[in-house]
């Protein structure tokens, strides 16, 4: 297992979600760390064809490599539905840079799809007046997702859009190992009217302490819904057979034997786990009741990502009070935003093993939330 960096082991862990709007919980990243990020080129051309499934696997498919490559020591990543963005030590970096270059390259092969990726020296983003700032936030007792802050990683993105700080493809092609990514539960339909995909960035000459207090305000909003917006029930989402993704999932998999045979083991596999699931009773170690349970606990709904980021299930009213909200603020230079609604929730699943309470479950809105949150957000005017 390659070592757990201090700086990142050290970090205590926020409990309560609310807890971030206190920039105080935020430390920056060390000078020689990198900055990395990789997102899908046409997304919405993509999601506009139906390929919701196919969007968020890519875009969570650099968290699995890197997790791999790194033999699990914990980075900060956050996931952005079409994309990823993360952080790693200096020891790191190259095999970051070597690990995005081989998925940019599969995800050509495989789906004839382009993944752009860069990675930056996080001195080089404070030159440019930005910075990354990083948070640990504790989803469950078991796992935690890092937030981020301080407007670098927004930066990086835009720079990585406009062709700068490129990782090439690998060539040639390597299939990265992507062991844990899966798909395989069913979309999760909203209880309480509908699944809203929101996305809130402060203005660029916004005051901080304005810009925290919006985002106590929606979080006070919010927290009056039931299960404070979870769009997962409690006892996590449904599984079919065969389940949906496996085709995108057989895919992505390590390997370079043809897609038919990883998808054959892949629906064996599925098979089995159904039956478990089904059967509901511990069969042996495994419980498959507490591990449903776990993917409610454990799910990544919420975050900070240079701004708010979160998939809910919420009312009409809700919504409306939110929207008001984000008007407002728009208009009085504090905030941009961006929300798509629909009628269900995306789970995207990594799981270096399900005999551990670890497991990590990336929502979305089941129509690409959170890229089409984003294509609202770009065509709001600046002020």
């Amino acid at each position: 297992m390659t070592r757990a960096d201090p700086f990142y082991d050290a970090l205590q862990k926020v409990r309560t979600f609310e807890n971030l709007t206190a920039s105080t919980r935020f430390t920056p990243l060390p000078q020689d760390w990198y900055v990395g990020c990789c997102d899908i080129v046409d997304s919405t051309g993509l999601l506009a064809q139906g390929h919701y499934k196919t969007v968020n696997m890519i875009g969570a498919s650099a968290i699995a490599a890197l997790m791999n490559a790194f033999g699990h020591a914990p980075f900060p990543f956050v996931f952005g539905g079409d994309g990823t963005s993360f952080a790693v030590p200096p020891h790191l970096a190259e095999c970051a840079h070597q690990e995005l270059a081989k998925l940019r390259a599969w995800v050509a092969q495989e789906f004839d799809v382009e993944l752009r990726a860069a990675l930056l020296p996080v001195g080089k983003i404070r030159k440019e007046g930005r910075d990354v700032r990083v948070a640990r936030f504790a989803a469950s007792a078991h796992l935690d997702y890092a937030m981020f802050e301080g407007g670098g990683l927004a930066w990086l993105e835009e720079q990585m859009k406009a062709g700068r700080f490129e990782i090439p493809p690998a060539d040639p092609v390597q299939p990265p190992d992507l062991e844990g990514l899966s798909c395989r539960w069913n979309a999760v339909p909203a209880v309480n009217g509908q699944i809203l995909s929101l996305l809130v960035l402060p203005h660029p000459e916004a005051d901080t302490t304005e810009f925290n207090a919006l985002i106590a305000a929606i979080l006070s909003e919010v927290a009056g819904s039931e299960r404070a917006g979870h769009p997962l029930p409690e006892t996590g989402p449904n599984m079919q057979f065969p389940p949906p993704g496996l085709d995108v999932e057989a895919r992505l998999s390590r390997g370079n034997a043809p897609a038919i045979f990883r998808k054959l083991t892949l629906l064996f596999q599925s098979a089995m786990a159904g039956l478990m699931f089904l059967r509901g009773r511990p069969t042996g170690a495994f419980d498959p009741t507490h591990y449903r349970n776990m993917i409610s606990a454990n799910a990544d709904f919420r975050k900070f990502d240079d701004g708010l980021k979160m998939t809910l299930d919420c009312s009409d009213e809700t919504r409306a009070a939110l929207e008001k909200l984000l008007s407002q603020a728009q208009a009085d230079g504090i905030a941009r935003y961006g929300l798509h609604t629909q009628s269900e929730a995306l789970v995207t699943c990594i799981v270096p093993s399900p005999m551990q309470d670890d497991h990590m479950h990336f929502v979305d809105g089941a129509s690409g939330g959170y890229a089409q949150a984003a294509q609202m957000l770009k065509a709001m005017p600046q002020r």
